[in-house]
């Protein structure tokens, strides 16, 4: 998994509250076993209409928010089913991190497990980076996880509050196979000393 140290990204906004995993990647494309190729149906049914024409007053495909990496929404996103998929999804579109007020627990989870950071700010602080993404072309965030902050280009400069554990996973750009790969000597010890056992499990 890439680490995420700090990032400076352009800012592409979905002004909506409760955006559920359906919405973010819809049932009927679930059917790959790899976590690549998701991307190209993010946010789908928002982003086509049913001929499967671009609707061009969706966010995501309008040209100012072309190659985004800062996705920014309202409360409660991620909601709904717990698919692993509405990450890979908004990872494989080219989204290293998102901005909400609120999350819903398993998506949260499931971003640092992925290499995403989902940075929770206030209901005042996310409306401002709203209007500031209007106000300004082309608007970036620079993320600098290490000091858990935000900054513009503007004199905006938040500081965002994380769980240490979580923290490190990204800084240091492991998952939970990652984690448990770092104790792969130790592992591979405790095998060797008890491989008698392992080998033949005592009888009942």
């Amino acid at each position: 998994m890439q680490a995420f140290t700090t990032m400076t990204g352009l800012v592409a906004p979905v002004d909506r509250v409760n955006v559920d995993t359906d919405a973010i990647i819809p049932k009927q494309f679930l059917k790959r076993i790899e976590r690549s190729g998701f991307g190209q149906f993010l946010f789908y049914e928002w982003r086509f209409d049913e001929e499967g024409n671009t609707i061009p007053s969706f966010s995501l495909n309008q040209p100012e928010y072309k190659d985004a990496s800062v996705l920014i929404s309202r409360a409660n996103f991620g909601c709904g089913s717990s698919r692993e998929h509405a990450p890979w999804a908004i990872l494989d579109f080219g989204f290293r991190c998102v901005i909400a007020p609120s999350y819903a627990d398993i998506f949260y989870n499931n971003c640092f497990k992925n290499g995403i950071l989902p940075i929770k700010l206030s209901e005042e602080q996310v409306e401002e980076l709203f209007q500031r993404t209007s106000k300004h072309e082309g608007y970036q965030l620079h993320i600098d996880l290490e000091k858990k902050q935000i900054s513009d280009d503007y004199g905006l400069s938040y500081s965002f509050d994380l769980d240490e554990h979580r923290r490190q996973f990204l800084l240091q750009g492991l998952d939970d196979i990652g984690l448990t790969l770092k104790h792969e000597e130790a592992i591979g010890n405790y095998e060797l000393k008890h491989s008698n056992r392992l080998a033949y499990p005592a009888q009942a």
